[in-house]
């Protein structure tokens, strides 16, 4: 069985190629499709032949046109000759008009897409899961040129990049061999316009002004409630349209206000309820700004050759005055009073959960945090197409992406007293129903209060901690050079055969700077620390969303500055593993690829490709670990350089088979192997050594004093076996379907015939193996590192050295699977008495299972909701346009940000998000190609949460960003 189903996917390669050799015969004199357009740039360019009449000519299906409209309608139309275009399986979405994608960012936009969900972080829509596998198992090029990410991994941020310098977006939901750089789970392609494919010079500028429904939560330098977004593109042609430009330009404010809850844990009281043992709560305003500038050239001399220059550059800031109180609870000297109300709990064996109650004794450390993010991004790609006849053509690709980012979060703290000796306070609090720990505190926190080191925490490294800072700064860049061949056939099954090679490496770079803050400096066991300091601040109310009334707030940037906190460098690092990380791959890419197109028979035509792709990878990291032999002096330890390697080669089969069997029905059909390299933390050849005096006397290696922690250098993959299947039927209809209006180009099939409407059916199924179980381990001596600061006496009474280390593994098993439907039905095609209404519907239903060794209990993939719906009802007249969208996706298991800039796991829960958006554009007189626009986002003003024991009680994060509106107005030069 399990030969078997290693060879499915052989098998289905093999049936592909017999299927094509003993049905496939010479074409017949077909009827030759559409002639090219000038905005065919919106169609897929990495499934194009070179020679788009011949293959056009071959082609027995209707290929649709795009078509050059304004709005929503528009990005339908030429999103569906996308999809339906393509020889693989991909979705689209292209530009409303120049410089212009529907969605409030890209992130926004693919997120509404069939597969496809979205994940917010700072109330920001940023990554994306794609069939149910989050950002780690899909990759994102800008003109088929990979790309780097701004993280400490490789999932890219999308919100790095500006919409406004995109004209088309294709998700490869299926890949093929010619396709470099693809994902396990799909690839995001971003496609800039491209201006010798346009037949004049145009241009756009768009503004908008953004607020929050929310007032302004924390004030201080770099933050607003207000924002705006100005963009701007021009796109122009010379010399006899042989040279082409476009020029963009980005500049973005976006603010945030999120009312932030983050509980401890919820440990057992005295009576075996579950009670929420402490809070971290702000306030928090965030302001979002990013500059971004593209440069686009083209020349085409003559027919034979086409050289392309993008440069693309990003300046993206972040800032969060984050102000509040942390509140040890259970977890502390506090005492839980006697009356609290319980609830049962069926998550809390033979115990309940204790809804509401008072802790007496509370200390609690006021917060006055500042956050802030640095990142530039850059791009450079330069593609050159050479057609040397009608049968030859190459492509000779090079591009360079590079990040860099810099992040400083600091906080600040201040409370009654050193270390629990001043004032308590007594609180009452309340679990409310939305999740929302509510709290009423006695005490007056704008008096009595001073800088100091409220609970203590400094004291195992022998300083007054009245504040931290983590500083990590991330580089990555990443170069690619591809050379591809193709050969083009006038008969047979094959229009064409294409074969290349292609190179990339990539560096990254990890580094993180920690330090304590003090009041001074100096150590407690040497007497000389300052165990507090009185300051000024302001009367602020960061939290009165949750009960508290006031606190004292300051920049505690210009504490720093004047002298009253002072910085000491920690010693190591309060992750488990040395922070510090580098890592290298290099991979060499050749493939090659058959592209069908023939005929099956008199009715069925038959469209799409096959081929394999071969990587070989080499791979090192470098990190450190703790020297053998060293013991702690002080706060003192030594570090040595560690490092590891490994390489591989990979096969990567694929095969898409699309069938027509009429003008108005296409079932697509793919098979391929796909991987998902290593996470870039999880390579670190960093090794930490962890100890607990608890269990000193144990002889259990796997319960003992010693344990460690680190990456895996010579981590491989996760590999898949990718299944897909699609029916489509597209609609077709009179000229009413899309209401397309005097201004729209009647080239487009879907103007002139009344189609792109469309309904989809697709199922897919992933069989993972080699999936990375970050979480192994295996036995350790760890005698080397003795005595390791332990006393003769606890030498004497070390049960073992013995002990485990834990980190990432190749063994891991499991599989994703599910289906889905769309429904994209132009309301006019029912009865013109519904002409310019439409809806876009879609469902997604997935389920999966992943298998640990030692672990015979199933988990769900990370990033993975069972149910993803996304509906749009909208209607479009004589210039105005209106519609509402809602966003759905159940709880899922995804990454948060953690301790010290770490990336950890936690149960998100679910719900929708709602959008709405009113415009209305004038096409005639002095007002011609101006838009005005109407805004509002998370209308539904949904809650962010995250939770434990798959109790959404037991809540881990809690936010609250408001709703957001724009206004604003767009104007296209004609």
């Amino acid at each position: 069985m399990l030969n078997l189903k290693r060879n499915l996917l052989s098998a289905a390669l093999a049936s592909a190629m017999f299927m094509v050799a003993t049905h496939a015969q010479a074409d017949a004199a077909a009827a030759p499709g559409p002639q090219s357009t000038d905005s065919a740039q919106n169609t897929d360019q990495s499934t194009q032949g070179k020679d788009g009449k011949k293959t056009d000519a071959k082609r027995g299906a209707t290929k649709l046109q795009a078509v050059e409209v304004s709005g929503f309608i528009s990005s339908l139309e030429n999103s569906t000759a996308v999809k339906r275009n393509a020889d693989s399986i991909v979705e689209a979405v292209s530009a409303e008009q120049i410089g212009k994608l529907p969605g409030v960012s890209i992130a926004d936009t693919l997120g509404r897409l069939p597969g496809l969900a979205v994940q917010e972080v700072s109330g920001r829509p940023q990554v994306l899961t794609i069939h149910g596998l989050g950002p780690d198992f899909s990759t994102a090029l800008v003109n088929g040129g990979q790309q780097v990410s701004t993280s400490n991994n490789r999932d890219v941020q999308f919100d790095q990049y500006p919409s406004s310098w995109f004209n088309t977006v294709v998700v490869h939901l299926s890949p093929q061999a010619n396709l470099i750089g693809q994902g396990l789970a799909g690839t995001v392609d971003m496609q800039t316009i491209r201006p010798l494919e346009k037949d004049k010079a145009e241009a756009a500028v768009n503004a908008r002004y953004i607020w929050d429904s929310q007032s302004q939560l924390s004030k201080g330098q770099g933050v607003s409630d207000k924002g705006y977004n100005l963009n701007g593109v021009w796109v122009n042609q010379f010399a006899d349209h042989t040279v082409g430009v476009t020029l963009g330009v980005d500049f973005e404010k976006n603010p945030a206000q999120i009312q932030h809850q983050a509980p401890w844990g919820y440990p057992t009281d005295a009576n075996g309820n579950a009670v929420v043992g402490g809070a971290k709560n702000y306030g928090i305003s965030d302001t979002m700004k990013r500059n971004g500038l593209l440069a686009t050239f083209q020349w085409q001399p003559n027919e034979h050759y086409t050289g392309t220059i993008d440069m693309t550059y990003t300046n993206f800031k972040e800032v969060q005055q984050a102000k509040g109180m942390e509140f040890p609870l259970l977890w502390s000297s506090a005492q839980l009073l006697p009356g609290s109300t319980v609830i049962p709990d069926p998550h809390v064996n033979g115990g309940g959960f204790v809804q509401s109650g008072t802790y007496s004794n509370v200390t609690p450390v006021i917060r006055n945090d500042y956050n802030a993010t640095s990142a530039r991004v850059y791009n450079f790609n330069w593609d050159n197409k050479f057609h040397f006849n009608d049968d030859w053509s190459a492509d000779l690709v090079g591009n360079y992406s590079r990040a860099t980012r810099d992040d400083i979060n600091l906080e600040s703290y201040s409370g009654t007293g050193f270390n629990k000796t001043g004032p308590t306070d007594t609180i009452g609090f309340t679990e409310r129903n939305n999740g929302l720990l509510y709290l009423n505190p006695s005490y007056d926190y704008t008096q009595g209060v001073v800088l100091t080191d409220p609970q203590g925490w400094g004291g195992g490294n022998d300083v007054v901690q009245a504040g931290f800072i983590n500083a990590p700064h991330t580089v990555d860049y990443l170069a690619n050079l591809k050379l591809s061949v193709e050969r083009d056939f006038a008969s047979g099954p094959f229009s064409s055969l294409e074969f290349g090679v292609a190179h990339s490496e990539r560096h990254k770079t990890y580094h993180i700077d920690q330090t304590f803050l003090t009041l001074g400096g100096g150590t407690i066991s040497g007497g000389s620390a300052v165990t507090s300091a009185p300051y000024s601040g302001t009367a602020c109310s960061p939290l009165a969303w949750m009960g508290i009334s006031q606190q004292l707030c300051y920049d505690p940037l210009a504490m720093i500055a004047n002298g009253t906190l002072v910085g000491v460098p920690t010693f190591g690092s309060n992750t488990g593993t040395p922070p510090d990380w580098k890592t290298q791959e290099k991979v060499l890419t050749p493939y090659f690829q058959f592209n069908l197109d023939t005929n099956l028979g008199n009715t069925v035509t038959l469209r799409g490709n096959f081929g394999v792709q071969m990587q070989h990878t080499s791979q090192s990291a470098e990190g450190e670990r703790l020297a053998p032999g060293s013991t702690n002096t002080g706060n003192g330890i030594t570090l040595i350089p560690v490092s590891g390697s490994t390489s591989y080669n990979k096969y990567l089969p694929s095969a898409n088979l699309i069938f027509g069997f009429s003008s108005d029905d296409d079932l697509r059909v793919s098979a391929a192997r796909t991987l998902a390299r290593p996470r870039m933390d999880q390579m670190n050849a960093s090794v930490s050594v962890n100890t607990n005096i608890q269990r000193l006397q144990s002889t259990d290696p796997n319960q003992s004093y010693f344990s460690a922690s680190g990456g895996n250098p010579k981590l491989k993959p996760t590999m898949a076996d990718n299944y897909n299947v699609s029916y489509e039927h597209y609609f077709s209809g009179d000229s009413s379907g899309f209401a397309c209006n005097s201004a729209d180009n009647k080239n487009s099939d879907l103007c002139r015939t009344g189609g792109g409407g469309y309904f989809a059916v697709s199922g897919y199924f992933i069989a993972l193996h080699d999936y990375i179980n970050p979480n192994s381990s295996f036995l350790y001596d760890f005698s080397s590192f003795l005595p390791f600061n332990l006393s003769p006496a606890d030498l004497a009474n070390l049960g073992t050295t013995l002990g485990t280390v834990s980190g990432p593994q190749n063994n891991g098993r499991g599989y994703v699977k599910g289906a889905q439907v769309t429904l994209n039905l132009p309301a006019g095609l029912i009865t013109p008495a519904l002409n310019g209404f439409g809806v876009n519907l879609t469902g997604n239903r997935t389920k999966s299972s992943l298998v640990y060794p030692g672990n015979p209990d199933p988990i769900t993939v990370p990033g993975l909701s069972k149910w993803v719906a996304n509906g749009t009802v909208y209607y479009q007249y004589a210039g105005f346009e209106a519609r509402i969208s809602d966003s759905y996706r159940s709880s899922f298991l995804g990454e948060v940000s953690g301790i010290s800039a770490t990336r950890i796991l936690q149960t998100v829960g679910g719900g929708s998000t709602y959008d709405a958006q009113v415009s209305y554009t004038f096409d005639h007189g002095p007002l011609d190609g101006l838009t005005i626009i109407a805004q509002g986002s998370n209308l539904s003003n949904k809650v962010f949460t995250t939770y434990q024991n798959k109790d959404p009680r037991q809540i881990q994060t809690w936010e609250r960003y408001g709703r957001r509106y724009e206004v604003g107005v767009s104007y296209k030069f004609k």
